[in-house]
C-alpha cells in the first residue's frame, strides 16, 4: 500500500504536500465560513466558489500546456510562492472589523489562478517521481494525502475560527507552504524519470482536446467528471447550509461533517492504492454509488444520521475521483498528460463557477436537501450514461489498458 514512499523524492513530495494541503483546507473552510457570516446567503457562497475556481475554467487548458512544456518542479516552486502570498493577503483582510466581501472574492480568484497552474503540473509530476510499476500506487497515495488532509483541515479550521478568529486560519495556511517548498527544494531532479517536453507549436490546446475525445477510456470519465463536477462536487456551497439550517447545527457541525466525509474518502483512497488495475466500468459504478449516497444524505433526519451517511458519501466520491484520475494519468500519452489532466481539472473545478451559483440558489430558496438531491440525480445519470456508452462501443469490460505497467498497455 505504501511502496511509493520508498522513493525519496516522492516521500519529500508526500509529506510536504500533506502539511500544505491541511493549510489549504484551513483557507477553504475559513473562507466559506467568513462569507457565510458576512452575508448569510447561499447565492453568495456559490459566487465564492465561482471566484475560487473560475480561473481554472478560463486558464486550465493553457495551464496544462504550460505543464507539458515546463520543468514541473521549477514551475511548482513558483506557483507555491504565489499561493503563499495569497493566503497572507486573506489573513490581512480577515483581521479587519468588516472585511469587504468583494475583496475576499478577488483574493480567492488569485488562489484559483494558482490552482489552475498547480493542479496539472503537480498531478503529472507524481508520475515522474516513481517507477512505472508504482504509478497506480503513487496516484492513490497522492489522493490519500489530499483526503487525509481533509480529515484534519476542516476540524482544525473550525477550532481556529471559534477560538482565535478567521485571520489565524489564513496565516497558518500561508506558513504551511514552507513545508511543500522545502520538499521541492530538497528533491534530486536526476532521480526522476525524464519527461518528454512538448515543443512549442500552434493548435496544441485543441490537439489535447481532440486526443481526449478520440479514446473512450479518456472520453467517458471526462464527460462524467463534467456532469458530476458541476452538480455533485459542490460541497462547500451546499454543506454549510445543510448543516446549519436543515440539521439545525452550528459552524462546527459543518466542519465535523466535512471531516467525516474525509474519513470515508481516506478509506477509499487507501483501498484503491492496493489495486493493480482499474476499469472504466469501475468509474461508472462509483459514480452511481456516489449519487445513491448523496440521495441518502439528502433525506438524513438528524445530525447523527448525517454523520454516518457522510462517511459513505466521502468514500464513494473519492472512489470515483481516484478511479477516473488513475485512468487519465496512466492512459494519456506522456506528451499529452498535462493537457489531459488540465481538462479533467477544468471539468471538475472549472465547472464550479457554473454549478456553484445554481446549487447556491437552489439551497437558499428550496433548502440544501434539494441541492444534495440535484447532485445525486446528476451523479447517477452520469454513471448510467457511462455504462451505456461503453456497452454501445462494446467496451464494457475495458480495463486492460489501465494497469500498473502503461508500457505493456
Amino acid at each position: 500500500m505504501f511502496t511509493s514512499l520508498h522513493v525519496r523524492n516522492f516521500r519529500l513530495f508526500f509529506w510536504g504536500q500533506f502539511v500544505s494541503q491541511i493549510g489549504n483546507w484551513l483557507t477553504l473552510v475559513a473562507q466559506t465560513l467568513l462569507v457565510l457570516k458576512l452575508t448569510g446567503s447561499g447565492v453568495k457562497l456559490g459566487l465564492l466558489s465561482a471566484a475560487q475556481f473560475g480561473p481554472v475554467l478560463l486558464f486550465g487548458a493553457f495551464a496544462g500546456l504550460v505543464a507539458d512544456r515546463s520543468d514541473k518542479r521549477k514551475l511548482l516552486l513558483r506557483v507555491q510562492v504565489f499561493a503563499m502570498f495569497q493566503s497572507f493577503c486573506l489573513a490581512a483582510l480577515a483581521s479587519l472589523d468588516r472585511p469587504p466581501v468583494l475583496a475576499i472574492y478577488v483574493v480567492a480568484m488569485a488562489g484559483g489562478f494558482a490552482t489552475a497552474f498547480d493542479n496539472p503540473a503537480r498531478r503529472s509530476f507524481v508520475v515522474e517521481m516513481v517507477p512505472e510499476a508504482n504509478i497506480t500506487n503513487a496516484v492513490s497515495l497522492n489522493t490519500a494525502l489530499m483526503t487525509g488532509a481533509r480529515v484534519v483541515g476542516p476540524a482544525l479550521a473550525g477550532l481556529l475560527v471559534t477560538m482565535f478568529g478567521f485571520s489565524w486560519a489564513f496565516l497558518l495556511d500561508g506558513l504551511s507552504y514552507l513545508a511543500v517548498l522545502y520538499g521541492y527544494w530538497r528533491m534530486d531532479p536526476t532521480q526522476n524519470r525524464k519527461a518528454v517536453k512538448t515543443p512549442k507549436g500552434k493548435g496544441q490546446v485543441r490537439e489535447g482536446i481532440q486526443y481526449a475525445r478520440s479514446l473512450p477510456e479518456l472520453f467517458v470519465p471526462l464527460m462524467m467528471m463534467a456532469v458530476i463536477g458541476t452538480f455533485s462536487f459542490n460541497f462547500q456551497t451546499v454543506l454549510p447550509l445543510f448543516a446549519t439550517r436543515d440539521l439545525a447545527g452550528r459552524t462546527n457541525t459543518f466542519t465535523l461533517l466535512m471531516s467525516v466525509l474525509s474519513i470515508g474518502s481516506l478509506a477509499a483512497a487507501l483501498a484503491t492504492a492496493r489495486r493493480k488495475t482499474i476499469s472504466v466500468r469501475t468509474v461508472c459504478r462509483s459514480g452511481v454509488a456516489f449519487g445513491v449516497a448523496m440521495a441518502v444524505l439528502a433525506v438524513a433526519p438528524n445530525q447523527p444520521a448525517a454523520f454516518i451517511v457522510g462517511g459513505f458519501v466521502g468514500l464513494s466520491s473519492v472512489w470515483f475521483m481516484t478511479s477516473s484520475t488513475a485512468i487519465v494519468q496512466l492512459r494519456a500519452d506522456p506528451m499529452m498528460r498535462g493537457r489531459v489532466l488540465s481538462l479533467q481539472t477544468m471539468l471538475l473545478l472549472g465547472s464550479t463557477p457554473i454549478g456553484g451559483p445554481i446549487l447556491g440558489y437552489v439551497s437558499q430558496h428550496l433548502g440544501a436537501r434539494y441541492g444534495l438531491g440535484l447532485g445525486s440525480v446528476a451523479a447517477v445519470l452520469a454513471g448510467v450514461w457511462g455504462l451505456m456508452n461503453l456497452r454501445r462501443r462494446g467496451q464494457l469490460g475495458l480495463s486492460a489498458t489501465v494497469t500498473a505497467n502503461p508500457a505493456a498497455a
